[in-house]
């Protein structure tokens, strides 16, 4: 009785392990579980290694499928996934931010919005993403962008998150240097996030 018992739920993990694996790679089930794409963490930016390696796990490759990720090796391209301010709190599109960061060590670099769906945000604007063509760096080395739905026509950066729902940002390095690969912790100093205030939410 012992061993039916046993193998009855040896069965049963199989097929639920199967099913589950089958609704991921599908679309069905969210797309960033919890463990993936958490092996490098900083400041609220997650990055994997994995990703464009030999080695990547399907979980990994079918999360770099449905983003969109280009899945190259990591010393041609790393990147890094945001979904939350510097506060914790999530990304959502009635909120306004401001992103600002040093300029890293990479031949090149980007941060472009993704809407709730995973894919770039239903608008008109054009203005998904920023990079080291278009940001305009101050005295101190620093660049900074606005993230609202709305053009704050004050002559800053924008990035429209209008229809975005709640979203997040992936910053891409192409060819990072040495120290930024081998020791992000230390050699990366990630992009800032800061809320500026919500529709609907009462001046303190």
């Amino acid at each position: 009785m012992g061993i039916v018992i046993r193998w009855l739920l040896t069965v049963s993990l199989a097929i639920a392990t199967g099913v589950g694996s089958a609704l991921y790679l599908a679309g069905w089930l969210p797309l960033n579980p919890p463990g993936l794409f958490r092996a490098i963490e900083l400041n609220h930016w997650t990055s994997d290694p994995a990703i464009g390696s030999t080695t990547a796990d399907p979980y990994t490759r079918a999360f770099v499928a449905r983003r969109g990720l280009l899945g190259l090796r990591r010393e041609e391209a790393t990147y890094y996934l945001r979904a939350v301010d510097d506060e914790g709190q999530t990304l959502r599109d009635h909120c306004a931010y401001v992103i600002e960061g040093e300029v890293p060590d990479a031949r090149w670099w980007s941060v472009t919005l993704y809407a709730d769906d995973y894919y770039l945000a239903r608008n008109e604007d054009g203005a998904h993403s920023i990079d080291m063509t278009r940001a305009v760096i101050d005295a101190d080395g620093i660049w900074r962008a606005t993230i609202q739905a709305t053009d704050p026509d004050d002559g800053s950066f924008w990035i429209s998150s209008r229809n975005a729902g709640r979203f997040d940002l992936i910053y891409r390095l192409y060819n990072a240097s040495e120290a930024i690969l081998d020791s992000p912790e230390s050699a990366l100093v990630t992009p800032r996030i800061v809320r500026l205030g919500c529709e609907g939410e009462r001046a303190s």
